[in-house]
């Protein structure tokens, strides 16, 4: 020890600790995109952050045929409609797998222009040829090819190529994106042979690679087949070991509203972590799953109440002008209707005359089977799930510390102070932390496992007010006054 004669200062670190607030109403999604209209396409399988519609267009491409391309009907509806970021995208269209060979074909040249009337061409695939098919062009030299505001290939032949000025006609052959070819098994996903990660099994990803903690998982236009509801249900419980989220699912949207609760007990769209939207929704000539919309709705009120999960999405606007089936059936539900689906635990949409298209419904998946509040209600189990994620996110650079009274004493403090201070600001109505002797054995100590017990209460959402009417006689002493 170095000889001191003087005074000295000693630093020691802050006994209560700001907490790391989880992030909450960002989806991960996954879906098909169109890949070939990017301008700098993200790699089929990796997990792209998005903050803008320009940057998702630029990564993944953006077409009209929301059937083909599911995470385009996203990308529209949460930055265009709602105008809402960020979101983790996962594309498992892939242009080397799901892909059709297309012979070659006489294309028509005017004016040095000819046009592939085809969508999904992949352009690294185009082969010009003559028409005879006996001088092959090359790229760059001869023509120019690129997609017009159809999706289309547009072919240029220049002048100083060998296509002659006055050729009408060419030959086109190519490969194309086939988004029919994409199965559930795909969005799925799983872990490869060689360790790949594809599909929702790339959830664990999200966290690592960004910093960001998506708390919804989707799959636009896949989330009605059971396999794939299953696998969101289960992911969303168990996210890198430790975090929770919700899974928004659609319900089959080619069931009648009186056929919806029964399909969906009878298909395990019942878990506390998962929340059943039926049925879809339009707005103008656009049709959207109910779960896209959802998505934005959710994230508009989590950022409205100050990024904390404590308010029901029911209630609030959509970005609609109607429901339908996925036939094209309008869906004119009262709120009779409503009420119904909503007791089989569904989550569905009520036209409100001067107010407009609302969500309705307060319930997750789980009910009715299941009504203890914490697991019944959307807001509640998405408050336990957000403080669960926050205190994991905040006390991860506890662990390993010596388990003294110093550390006690710093997680009861730090934790009882943010309970408060949720008190305070209505998102919880009241919450406190403990340490019981009763919940920590020695044998537990003694293995370095401690345990802290938290109570909380986040506020349900009022969804039934009464008003008592009562005729009162004593006003008619008011007539002889």
């Amino acid at each position: 020890m170095a000889f001191k004669h003087g005074v000295s200062i000693i630093e020691q670190s802050t006994s209560v600790l700001a907490p790391a607030k989880a992030t909450s109403g960002i989806p991960f999604a996954v879906g098909t995109a169109p890949l070939h209209l990017a301008t700098k396409a993200v790699p089929v399988n990796t997990p792209v952050l998005v903050n803008n519609y320009a940057e998702a267009v630029a990564a993944l491409g953006y077409s009209e045929d929301w059937s083909k391309y599911t995470l385009s009907e996203l990308v529209y509806s949460h930055f265009a409609l709602y105008e809402r970021a960020p979101m983790i995208l996962v594309n498992v269209l892939d242009p080397a797998v799901h892909k059709t060979t297309v012979a070659p074909a006489a294309v028509t040249v005017s004016n040095r222009l000819a046009t592939v009337q085809a969508e999904g061409v992949l352009l690294s695939t185009l082969v010009v040829k003559s028409s005879d098919g006996a001088s092959t062009y090359v790229s760059g030299t001869d023509y120019t090819a690129a997609f017009d505001e159809n999706g289309h290939v547009l072919i240029t032949t220049k002048s100083s190529g060998a296509i002659a000025a006055n050729a009408d006609q060419l030959s086109a052959g190519y490969d194309k994106l086939n988004p029919g070819a994409v199965e559930a098994e795909d969005i799925i996903g799983g872990v490869t042979a060689s360790g790949e990660y594809t599909g929702f099994e790339l959830i664990h990803q999200a966290y690592p690679r960004f910093g960001i903690l998506p708390d919804l998982l989707l799959a636009p236009g896949w989330s009605h087949l059971p396999a794939v509801a299953a696998v969101m249900k289960a992911k969303a419980g168990n996210i890198n070991g430790n975090f929770k989220a919700i899974a928004l699912t659609d319900i089959d949207p080619s069931r009648s509203y009186t056929e919806a609760g029964t399909w969906k007990a009878n298909n395990s769209y019942t878990g506390a972590l998962q929340i059943a939207a039926y049925p879809m929704l339009t707005l103008g000539d656009k049709k959207y799953h109910f779960s896209t919309q959802l998505a934005g709705l959710i994230a508009a009120a989590d950022a409205d109440n100050g990024g904390i999960p404590f308010v029901s999405p029911s209630n609030k606007p959509l970005q609609a002008d109607g429901t339908e089936l996925s036939d094209g059936t309008s869906q004119f539900l009262g709120i009779d209707q409503a009420s119904f689906l909503n007791s089989a635990g569904i989550v569905t949409a009520l036209n409100l005359g001067t107010s407009g298209w609302k969500s309705w419904g307060n319930n997750t998946a789980a009910y009715p089977g299941v009504t203890d509040p914490k697991d019944s209600f959307i807001p509640v189990r998405r408050m336990f799930n957000w403080i669960g994620n926050s205190l994991i996110l905040t006390y991860m650079q506890k662990v390993d510390d010596p388990m003294n009274k110093r550390l006690v004493a710093a997680v009861t403090d730090s934790v009882n102070i943010w309970l408060n201070g949720l008190t305070a600001s209505g998102a919880l109505l009241g919450g406190r932390v403990e340490f019981n002797e009763s919940e920590n054995p020695v044998t537990d100590l003694m293995a370095g496992k401690i345990t802290f017990h938290l109570h909380l209460t986040p506020p349900g959402p009022a969804q039934e007010i009464s008003f008592l009417l009562e005729y009162d006689t004593t006003y008619l002493a008011a007539l002889v006054a």
